[in-house]
């Protein structure tokens, strides 16, 4: 067994150099903000949708469109507003009057990399549209079905919800990101250098570094990544103690979780740890790759209750307790 580890260990070596070539590149046109371009990598890496919430004007935009432009996939943009409709998203049928029948039009999401600009500013029925696409990498078009091209990502950003003119996601498509991004106003430092190259009128132009059939050929080798069965006890008992804390010494949650994590939270830690150790070029898991996704796996996924909202607690104060007290192999 350590034989293999070890000649897995040399692929994900080999393997995993373009990563800190595509973070230095981002970095020619995005200012700081390194934690939001990691984590756009590592869905990308391990196919998982990501969801940026953060106030308007913190180059959230910005970083999705030049990621695209670096691994030269497909982009497109789709800005959601209160009037949006599914067929604006997905496409529709159209009528010729020339052959007398209906054919499908395909909407924007037909493409690799789908930036949903400001997904909550759209109703409900619009976010069901997204259901299909986002979990089964297909839409349907009246009565035909069409594939979505490989790879296919959803990357969302969305504002506070105490922002005017947001509506809440349906629980249903929240919990179908596999992370959800809190980003934060840049440093001092980091606005004036931010000043200084975006005040000149002209953003870098940024080169290609790796390809779309790189990144689904690195997708087979994270699913290699070894990870041991200690780690995969860990994972499940984060994710339990999210739904039965007295079991795992946190009785004093006991009445502040609406619902746990799903368990798409089990499957995603497991596939966003394999994808940040390969990111660490590593061939194998470790506790701390499980803490350092940890957080953007469940904060959305954990609900609470009136009584926690009244004590002004937020998810992520229950997610800390959790890996504070759940032991680490």
């Amino acid at each position: 067994m350590d034989e293999q580890i070890q000649v897995l260990n040399e692929r994900v070596k080999q393997e995993s150099q373009f990563v800190e070539r595509i973070i230095e590149e981002v970095g020619q046109v995005i200012v700081g903000q390194r934690y939001m371009v990691e984590r756009l990598l590592l869905g990308i890496i391990c196919d998982g949708h990501v969801l940026i919430e953060g106030v308007p004007g913190l180059a959230k935009t910005l970083c999705v469109r030049t990621l695209a432009r670096v691994i030269d996939a497909g982009f497109g943009r789709i800005q959601f507003t209160p009037d949006l409709l599914p067929a604006d998203l997905i496409g529709t049928m159209v009528y010729s009057q020339k052959t007398g029948e209906f054919t499908s039009r395909k909407g924007p999401i037909f493409t690799n990399i789908v930036l949903a600009d400001e997904i909550n500013r759209a109703p409900a029925k619009v976010q069901s549209a997204l259901l299909e696409a986002m979990q089964e990498r297909q839409v349907t078009i009246g009565t035909t079905t069409f594939s979505l091209p490989e790879p296919f990502l959803v990357l969302a950003t969305e504002n506070p919800i105490e922002q005017e003119g947001t509506y809440p996601l349906p629980e249903a498509q929240v919990d179908r990101f596999m992370f959800k991004l809190r980003v934060t106003y840049p440093k001092k430092d980091e606005e004036r250098r931010i000043l200084e190259r975006m005040s000149g009128g002209e953003i870098p132009e940024v080169e290609k570094r790796i390809s779309p059939e790189d990144i689904l050929r690195c997708r087979k080798l994270v699913r290699e990544v070894y990870m041991d069965e200690k780690i995969k006890d860990y994972i499940i008992s984060l994710v339990l103690a999210t739904r039965e804390p007295a079991e795992f010494g946190l009785a004093e949650l006991e009445g502040l979780i609406e619902y746990g994590a799903s368990p798409r939270a089990t499957i995603y830690l497991a596939q966003a740890a394999r994808a940040n150790a390969f990111m660490q070029r590593r061939g194998y898991v470790t506790p701390e790759d499980v803490k350092v996704v940890g957080m953007d796996v469940l904060r959305h996924r954990v609900i609470l209750t009136y009584e926690a909202e009244a004590q002004e607690l937020t998810s992520e104060d229950i997610i800390k307790k959790v890996f504070d007290r759940v032991e680490v192999p």
